[in-house]
């Protein structure tokens, strides 16, 4: 019997980002289904029964509806077999990168990007005080990650993992939102090759 595609809700935003680039990057069998935030769908009843805390993404399969970005990365790995989630010594790894990036180096890209870009869409004004400390964080941050980049080609092992696609979360963000990524050789020399990938440039579906 053939099983059912998996269904991920998402919109254009940072973390449905990662999860779109993943499966598109796994050619995982999922059906896409977009989430109008700006009508407040992610608000609905029926939304919020899929995940109480209102926001995409959102993967349903077989197994039940999982939230959140990286766990759901991780699914879609497990889905096609593959080791962009490791089931190995790498694993203890990726999840420390996974847990460093959501509390330093996506935090503060992702404030710069919310500050320049989203916030003027709903009619805020960028807050200088904001961007000016989110800068300097992310600079500090940054200096990790590039000094670990000068002598590894990815962020684990030999090959990409999700750990890679979520350090890149904010990063195709970088010249708009004024994110100092161009100050960051290392870094930078990593994201070109990942931009090199049609799933990470073009991830959501047209």
């Amino acid at each position: 019997m053939h099983k059912a595609a998996m269904k991920l809700y998402y919109c254009e935003t940072l973390n449905p980002r990662k999860a779109c680039a993943a499966a598109r990057f796994l050619k995982a069998d999922v059906e896409f289904f977009r989430v109008d935030l700006a009508s407040g769908e992610q608000r609905t009843a029926e939304f919020l029964a899929l995940n109480p805390n209102g926001k995409v993404p959102v993967l349903q399969d077989d197994a039940g509806t999982l939230w959140e970005a990286n766990a759901i990365m991780c699914r879609l790995s497990d889905s096609v077999a593959s080791d962009f989630w490791p089931h190995d010594r790498r694993q203890i790894d990726v999840l420390r990168w996974l847990s460093w990036d959501a509390s330093y180096f996506t935090r503060h890209g992702a404030t710069l990007w919310f500050e320049t870009l989203i916030k003027p869409l709903f009619g805020g004004k960028p807050d200088a005080a904001v961007i000016e400390e989110a800068k300097a964080a992310f600079r500090l941050h940054a200096r990790v990650l590039d000094g670990h980049l000068a002598t590894n080609s990815v962020a684990v092992g030999e090959t990409l993992t999700v750990a890679d696609f979520a350090l890149a979360a904010a990063l195709p963000y970088a010249a708009a939102a004024e994110i100092p990524l161009a100050e960051f050789r290392h870094i930078r020399t990593w994201y070109e090759r990942l931009e090199e990938l049609d799933a990470w440039r073009n991830p959501f579906p047209a």
